[in-house]
């Protein structure tokens, strides 16, 4: 098994005048505890596999030939793949298009280099020369939680496996699937688990998603069984998708080899990547609409049924047998306000009083629903101890005030004398 890498070394970088992609590094992988940063996902055009053998005065200067091989027979190849005829072009103009430089085998003597290449070629720079479209169509961001299943555990980012490490390798630049790769570190190991797999509240994973700005999620899985140690592995594969887990594709493969373990899981990872996209194409991958952040439409209520508003008249009659009468009451306090409105409700045949003017203090509206005529309601009000001035739908009322002993004792000496 070949180990894919992105070199970074400074000194020969600027004298290829690339910009090598950075991400894979030696260090990191060394460190189990350490998460990996995702290969390439820019959308760059990849050709890989391509071979070279070349000789120089030194190391340096035959591995420099080497890649300026590999930039010319990756542009061959890639102009040709995308209609363009295979037509080469400068060592300039290929520097300023090459991204990254993908070592997938090499050896190196003194003055001999042997290696097989990987080409990333700029999507907006190679799509300009050779006259395709330098976006395609994309997914949304996927939020992608790979899940192994070994042993009897099924794990997420709570700890370090092999088939993150596969979805870590495995470059999306061709894909049609905008994949979010947490890269195990941070606050991933709490979020990203088995457990947030299973659940169905699309509140939280709303939660979880804005976290990470995607608006979707997949989970890969794989279910790795060993025949015996360092024999054959079986791994059965899942594409799994949205907050209900639905399932979009399952596969197995099958390595004769322990050691293939890794061989084993960039096979799965592309076959899934595949399944994805071919999900997307026939929109199965279609967003959830429980995950967007949508202001529910708020309904209005209204206050009385059809039968109950009012219908035009002169009279403001609601119908042959009922009418909407405003009241004018005093207000001095807000107990009042409701004080009114429950004897007002208390009168039979006052289906509704509602305050549709408040004044504390002053005079407040009140709208009721009568089903008879207002000079019913008069003549109720009036004998519940109101005082009702006004006739028709407008009526003004105010409460009887008990004459105070005082007053009592003044006129009855005025009567007296």
């Amino acid at each position: 098994m070949s180990i894919h890498r992105f070199f970074r070394p400074l000194g020969l970088a600027a004298v290829l005048g690339i910009a090598v992609t950075g991400g894979l590094g030696l260090a990191q992988g060394d460190n189990p505890t350490q998460g990996l940063a995702s290969a390439d996902d820019s959308g760059s055009y990849e050709v890989s596999g391509v071979a070279v053998d070349v000789t120089g005065k030194s190391a340096d200067q035959a591995r420099f030939a080497g890649w300026r091989l590999a930039q010319r027979k990756g542009w061959q190849i890639l102009s040709r793949r995308l209609g363009g005829g295979g037509a080469m072009l400068s060592d300039g103009a290929l520097d300023s298009m090459v991204s990254g430089i993908v070592v997938e085998n090499e050896q190196i003597g003194p003055n001999r280099y042997v290696a097989k290449l990987g080409v990333l070629f700029s999507r907006a720079r190679a799509g300009s020369i050779l006259g395709v479209a330098a976006e395609a169509t994309r997914s949304q961001p996927m939020l992608t939680i790979p899940i192994e299943m070994s042993g009897g555990a099924a794990v997420g980012f709570e700890q370090k496996t092999a088939w993150q490490d596969a979805w870590l390798r495995y470059r999306t630049g061709n894909s049609l699937i905008d994949y979010i790769r947490p890269t195990g570190t941070g606050t991933d190991p709490l979020l990203l688990t088995f457990g947030q797999t299973e659940r169905r509240g699309r509140g939280w994973w709303r939660v979880v998603l804005d976290q990470y700005g995607a608006t979707d999620v997949l989970v890969p899985t794989v279910r790795i069984r060993r025949e015996w140690p360092g024999g054959p592995i079986i791994g059965t594969f899942q594409a799994r998708h949205g907050p209900d887990n639905h399932l979009i594709a399952q596969f197995t493969l099958r390595v004769d080899n322990g050691d293939a373990l890794p061989v084993l899981l960039d096979a799965g990872v592309k076959r899934i990547d595949d399944a994805y996209q071919a999900a997307l194409r026939n929109g199965a991958l279609m967003g959830d609409s429980g995950l967007s952040y949508v202001a529910p439409v708020a309904t209005p209520t209204p206050l009385a049924t059809p039968t109950e508003l009012p219908l035009p008249g002169a009279d403001g009659m609601a119908g042959a047998t009922g009418s909407v009468i405003t009241v004018q009451v005093d207000t001095p306090t807000a107990a009042s306000v409701t004080a009114t409105e429950l004897q007002l409700q208390g009168v039979p045949g006052v289906r509704s009083a509602i305050t549709t003017s408040l004044a504390l203090g002053g005079v407040s509206v009140m709208r009721v629903q009568f089903d008879s005529d207002p000079a019913v309601l008069h003549t109720a009000l009036e004998a519940r101890g109101w005082t009702v001035v006004g006739s028709g739908t407008t009526l003004r009322i105010r409460r009887n005030t008990p004459a105070t002993p005082a007053a009592q004792a003044a006129s009855t000496d005025d009567t007296t004398g």
